[in-house]
């Protein structure tokens, strides 16, 4: 019996859906809580689409740009995530906001990966670099990635796990970048097993999440 069936979605190279690639891999799906089934991106030809070719697992390429409107947009994902029985998808550095037809079809079953200690350095603009830049202008002493589920706001949903990593003085945005990165591709994994294992509920808003039995 197969697991969560996962989409995950990204922008570029993939190094988060790597992680969950490796710690779930189709493959061994009986052996697996949770299943990689579909990968999507908003541009061709980036590496989150040589990663899914390289494990067998199926991709798509939809532009946003390419649709009349983000309500054709979200029709057009919410048919492909049905289409393949999806459970849970995954925002791994899929830089596009999603459009709210679909964030209602998969309410709490959306949740993103930020590079930041969300509420802090989060909304509309702040990825990558500007992300790290903000961080070391703040003088802030710690950071790390959220993993958060998704809403019609950017990076407002609620969080469901973080980790820390220190920030030193003399950083620069690509070596906290780096550390933080470290971080993200262990919590995202992890969180994604969480919620096939059936811990993870929101009540009014805030995460709960069940001891293992």
């Amino acid at each position: 019996m197969s697991g969560l069936r996962v989409a995950v979605m990204a922008s570029g190279g993939g190094t988060n859906l790597q992680q969950l690639l490796d710690r779930f891999p189709g493959r061994e799906a009986a052996l697996s809580s949770a299943e990689v089934c579909l990968v999507v991106t908003n541009r061709p030809g980036v590496g989150a689409l040589e990663r899914a070719e390289r494990a067998a697992v199926p991709s798509a390429v939809v532009d946003p740009a390419a649709f009349d409107s983000p309500e054709a947009f979200g029709q057009r994902l919410i048919g492909l995530f049905k289409a393949e029985g999806i459970d849970l998808i995954v925002l791994a550095g899929y830089l596009k906001m999603l459009p709210p037809n679909l964030v209602a079809a998969f309410s709490n079953r959306i949740i993103n990966i930020h590079p930041a200690l969300l509420p802090l350095f989060g909304g509309q603009g702040m990825y990558g670099r500007k992300v790290h830049e903000a961080v070391l202008a703040a003088g802030v002493k710690v950071s790390g990635p959220t993993v958060h589920f998704v809403n019609e706001q950017y990076d407002k949903g609620p969080i469901i796990a973080q980790r820390t990593v220190p920030v030193y003085h003399t950083d620069t945005p690509e070596e906290l970048a780096g550390r933080v990165l470290e971080a993200e591709h262990e919590i995202l994994p992890e969180v994604v097993a969480l919620i096939a294992e059936g811990r993870v509920k929101v009540v009014d808003g805030i995460v709960q999440i069940s001891q293992q039995a």
